[in-house]
């Protein structure tokens, strides 16, 4: 259980902490980064842990460019209407989201259960709640899992691109979403699975920075900058009714 009363906003992470996409964009990744090394003659895969340390929580073009240069791969930046088909840094996140939109429409998304019971429960409380995403596909994702109408700000890769904002682990899309909601970054909550998000939320000075373990390992997130880490969005639960009944005299 928590106590809540201290702040004024909530701005949740999406892939991993709403929903369990995160595992749709690791196995799209994988796909794409596959054939593409394959075809460069390099044996040695994409693994788990290059998409931990390269590409979680980043936006797509970062994450493509950010993979590369680990492997010693130099591909032009390309422009931005390259199609999947281009041999650029553009074109490879093409083709990653191809592949993404294809699971995503085959299979559709169901948010994790304890995320749910939270939204549930702060939906009571006047707590503004925003996503803070950097995937373009952000509200297709919400809108499969059935939560599109639970958040009225969304700043997602698209708002990022927009306003030219860098993704993270700089703090500059958790300080726009908390701008968005009229609320100070010290009285907002930053809630991440990444490490790139966490070190995100650190860096920003916001009120508190919890953790949530989906794999990333909770020493990994402390020591990006979590607060607090938890393993389910059900273990920050309100600890007592945030709102209570305006009392009125007869």
């Amino acid at each position: 259980m928590m106590d809540w009363s201290p702040f004024d906003a909530v701005l949740f992470d999406l892939d991993g902490v709403i929903t369990p996409t995160a595992v749709v964009h690791l196995h799209a990744w994988t796909e794409m980064f596959d054939e593409f090394l394959a075809g460069w003659g390099k044996k040695r895969p994409f693994t788990d842990a290059d998409y931990v340390d390269y590409v979680d929580g980043k936006p797509r073009i970062d994450g493509v460019r950010s993979f590369l240069h680990s492997r010693g791969i130099e591909l032009p930046e390309g422009e931005p209407d390259d199609p999947s088909s281009a041999e650029t840094v553009v074109g490879l996140g093409a083709r990653k989201n191809l592949v993404f939109n294809e699971v995503l429409r085959r299979d559709g998304v169901t948010a994790y259960p304890g995320s749910v019971t939270l939204l549930d429960r702060l939906a009571d409380t006047d707590l503004e709640l925003a996503i803070v995403s950097s995937s373009r596909n952000a509200r297709q994702v919400l809108d499969a899992a059935g939560l599109l109408d639970r958040f009225e700000v969304i700043v997602d890769g698209n708002v990022g691109a927009d306003a030219h904002l860098p993704g993270k682990p700089a703090p500059d899309y958790f300080l726009h979403a908390a701008s968005q909601v009229g609320c100070a970054a010290d009285h907002a909550v930053v809630v991440e699975d990444a490490i790139s998000g966490v070190a995100a939320g650190a860096a920003g000075d916001f009120g508190l920075v919890i953790g949530v373990d989906r794999g990333a390992g909770a020493d990994a997130l402390r020591t990006a900058g979590a607060d607090v880490v938890v393993e389910d969005l059900a273990e920050l639960l309100p600890s007592a009714p945030e709102r209570q009944a305006d009392e009125t005299s007869s």
